[in-house]
């Protein structure tokens, strides 16, 4: 359960970050990405873990809460598995149609 928080925390931070402030995207990045304890981060801050720990579930809050209203994240999964369906159809139903092919590139490319 832990590491499924931590991907969605990761995956949810990639796309609302510069929507945070710099310390909650900081506190963010070091908890999420760097994989830091509450009392490193403290330490590297100068201020307390509850500190730290009240900063990082609040930025939790109002992370959930913009993908809540936003569906970024949501949507890039869905247009994911659209984009995987239509891959493999036209593969076997249109497999030389090199323009198909090429649109179906391009897509994906907008969407990496």
């Amino acid at each position: 359960m832990e590491i499924e928080k931590t991907n969605r925390m990761n995956a949810l931070f990639e796309f609302y970050s510069t929507l945070l402030t710099e310390k909650q995207m900081n506190y963010m990045e070091l908890y999420y990405a760097d994989d830091f304890s509450l009392g490193e981060i403290a330490e590297e801050y100068e201020v307390s873990r509850q500190a730290v720990y009240d900063n990082i579930k609040r930025t939790e809050k109002i992370i959930e809460e913009y993908e809540r209203k936003l569906h970024l994240y949501s949507d890039y999964i869905v247009r994911g598995e659209l984009l995987d369906k239509l891959k493999t159809y036209s593969a076997e139903t249109y497999p030389k149609d090199e323009t198909l092919i090429s649109y179906i590139e391009q897509i994906q490319e907008i969407e990496e």
